[in-house]
């Protein structure tokens, strides 16, 4: 970990900001990180709030939460007309288990967001009620729930009269919060002691929450024009690098960081990287944790499995029992929570590859399907498994591999997600396909190792802590052919050295309880927090 440790300074109150947290909203993997991160920081006997919308899906009630006696308005302005917006707050106070820290939740409640059937994107029932709100496009009015969060959120703060030292934002949704504090009058002083810490979880373009309407951007902020005028990436006011002068700012691996700072990779960001690097800023990188407890394998029920078993001292009898309480299933076309096309032989000796995730070409299944339509012909002898939803021509082209007739019994497609349907998939599974073209961190073949299923990945961003040969396989090029090579290498260790697969197993265990979990991986947030924090003493 390269990050130097500044001169000690006290944590002990943290404000998170976030639009997804495990439990209540999630779109992706930033729901994991926001959820394990503060848990962690309460474990470790800080006082920990995490601020995000109350979605119309939300039920705050059902899950414990309270109204406060707390109501504001806030300015949302637009161009050519003065706005403010009516907010309410619902908390739930939850005690860690260490019972050191504390951990509240706050919900801001306001009309744009319990109109919201989704985090980010419209529904089917969006697009039913109003066709130009097309199923799967975000919504639009991203901009506006972004300012309105981080706005709402500083209100809250000094309405309770909380001056933390640390307020960490998550990804460009909650980027433009720095500036914010730094910049408007009614902010300025009273965060004057507090440090910001931005954690970017995708830079890819698309995620940057940017806006091409710059008289809006002003607007809505309440930014200054020439603050505006002088963040823009391809034209559009670019929330990620207004955070540049007022956040120490990080990437979720040390790789992704790297690739960013000193690579062509950054292409893919529209060279957010390299515009930093010319500021004088260094993006960091802490690789995310997880929580082993939450994917234990020896705690069957609370996963959905068929059996018990613990690929860390190779007792793997009940993960032969998890294939087939699945297999059963999938021959009995049982599955109703997904569309399945095709099915696979129950032969228990035949390596089987698996995939869960998004079907797309970011994550790499277009050199997935490539690899497979050579390899099947060319090996008899294994099978593969595949959940997720994405790209209708890539669905169509897996459902087309497994629907056809000379690959019957072989692959099997599930269209659709369900997370215990995902975890019986990964107990399944010998082999886990990752071939990401970029991946900033990735926590699925952390999940892959914890059930024994050892990782194929793309050589890149946060993937390469992978190590191949030891605690999975790896590839270093985007192709189809590159990938193929992996798997091939993978069957023939599996078929010649099972005892090489076993130690492996055990390795990939051992390196997470040892390395990546998050009261691990803590250490080095604080140091951010700690880096942060200097600059405003």
């Amino acid at each position: 970990m390269s990050i130097a440790t500044p001169r000690k300074a006290t944590i002990k109150n943290v404000w998170m900001l976030t639009r997804e947290y495990d439990g209540l909203a999630g779109a992706g993997g930033v729901k994991d990180v926001a959820r394990q991160l503060a848990e962690a920081l309460a474990r470790s006997g800080r006082k920990v709030s995490v601020v995000l919308p109350l979605y119309g899906f939300i039920d705050p009630k059902q899950l414990g939460f309270t109204p406060l006696e707390l109501a504001f308005e806030i300015d949302l302005d637009y161009a050519a007309e003065p706005r403010r917006e009516y907010v309410r707050i619902f908390a739930r106070h939850e005690k860690p288990a260490a019972r050191r820290g504390a951990l509240a939740i706050y919900l801001i409640d306001a009309a744009r967001y319990l109109e919201k059937k989704s985090v980010y994107t419209y529904t089917a029932e969006d697009e039913a009620l109003d066709p130009f709100h097309h199923q799967g496009s975000g919504h639009f009015d991203y901009f506006a729930m972004n300012v309105l969060l981080q706005k709402a959120a500083a209100a809250l703060m000094i309405r309770l009269g909380e001056r933390p030292e640390i307020i960490h934002c998550h990804d460009g949704h909650t980027a433009i919060l720095p500036a914010i504090l730094r910049e408007s009058e009614g902010f300025r002083h009273y965060f004057a002691k507090t440090g910001c810490v931005l954690t970017i979880h995708n830079a890819g373009i698309g995620y940057h929450q940017e806006v091409a309407d710059l008289p809006f951007a002003e607007a809505i902020t309440g930014l200054p024009g020439a603050l505006i005028s002088n963040n823009l990436l391809d034209e559009k006011f670019d929330p990620l690098l207004a955070a540049s002068p007022y956040a120490t700012m990080n990437t979720v691996s040390e790789n992704y960081a790297r690739e960013l700072r000193e690579t062509d990779d950054d292409v893919l960001t529209g060279w957010l990287g390299h515009r930093l690097l010319a500021r004088g800023v260094v993006l960091k990188g802490v690789t995310n944790g997880i929580n082993p407890a939450d994917f234990d394998p020896t705690r069957p029920k609370t996963l959905g499995l068929a059996a018990a078993f613990n690929p860390a001292n190779s007792d793997l009898a009940g993960k032969a029992e998890c294939r087939q309480s699945l297999l059963k299933d999938l021959a009995r076309h049982k599955l109703k929570t997904v569309r399945q096309t095709g099915s696979l032989e129950n032969r228990p000796d035949t390596p089987l590859f698996t995939f869960v995730g998004r079907l797309s070409s970011q994550k790499g299944v277009d050199k997935l399907l490539g690899a497979l339509e050579t390899l099947l012909p060319l090996d008899q002898n294994f099978q593969v498994l595949i959940q997720g939803s994405g790209s209708r021509d890539i669905e169509e082209a897996l459902a087309g591999l497994a629907a056809s007739p000379k690959n019957q019994g072989r692959i099997c497609l599930l269209r659709g997600y369900d997370q215990q349907l995902a975890n019986r998939i990964y107990a399944a599974g010998d082999f886990f396909l990752i071939p990401s073209r970029y991946e900033p961190c990735g926590l699925t073949d952390y999940i892959a190792q914890l059930f024994g299923n050892l990782p194929i990945v793309h050589h890149i961003g946060g993937l390469v802590k992978v190590q191949d040969g030891e605690t999975g396989f790896s590839y270093p090029e985007h192709k189809s052919a590159a990938l193929m090579g992996a798997m091939q290498t993978a069957l023939q260790t599996f078929r010649s050295n099972p005892k090489k697969i076993q130690a492996m197993q055990q390795a990939a265990v051992r390196m997470i309880y040892d390395t990546y979990t998050w009261d691990k991986v803590l250490a080095h947030y604080l140091s951010l927090y700690r880096e942060a924090l200097s600059q405003v003493q």
